[in-house]
């Protein structure tokens, strides 16, 4: 057994999946420190929003296709047996989040207060009273790019737990719902 085999033995799935996610939100902080850096928060902002809608549907594509969902989910059932399995590889203990479905049709997000990820690297780097949350607009380009109808109560634009110190909201999803 190789070095790296016994590395990966060694490593339990879920300290891959958290190392894996904090060398990319590390990439994508920097990245977004640069470009504040660079270009002022107002167009870091954007193109952060920009980055986020364009690679949305490739991630979306990438997770149906291990998942083994089908190409058009069409229950609140499927969309929550998705969103779990996203979750499990999105969503690890060092951000702070919460993912739930308290009634047929709902997804909840809510992050434990003062400790959004998001919210403590942003305001490492100084910039939180402008920033804006990049964390439930993935979301939001995952359900878009789902092809899912929906409203969202308590998006943030700016960061609310800079506003109120605590962050959560809903989708509430279209399904079964005649138009």
């Amino acid at each position: 057994m190789s070095n790296s085999e016994a590395i990966l033995e060694k490593l339990g799935r879920g300290e891959i999946v958290d190392m894996l996610n904090r060398c990319w939100m590390t990439h994508d902080g920097a990245w977004f420190y640069s470009c504040v850096q660079e270009f002022g928060i107002e167009t870091a902002n954007r193109l952060n929003k920009s980055a986020i809608r364009f690679l949305a549907p490739m991630e979306v594509g990438r997770m149906k296709k291990a998942f083994g969902t089908k190409d058009q989910i069409e229950t609140f059932e499927e969309f929550r047996e998705f969103c779990t399995s996203a979750a499990t590889f999105f969503i690890p203990a060092f951000m702070n989040a919460t993912m739930s479905f308290p009634e047929e049709n709902v997804l909840r997000w809510e992050f434990a207060p003062g400790k959004c990820f998001a919210y403590r690297g942003i305001s490492r780097i100084g910039m939180i009273e402008k920033y804006e949350c990049g964390v439930i607009y993935r979301i939001r380009c995952w359900c878009e790019s789902l092809g899912l109808s929906f409203e969202v109560t308590g998006e943030p634009v700016r960061c609310r737990m800079l506003e109120s110190g605590s962050c959560a909201g809903q989708f509430r999803f279209a399904f079964g719902r005649k138009n």
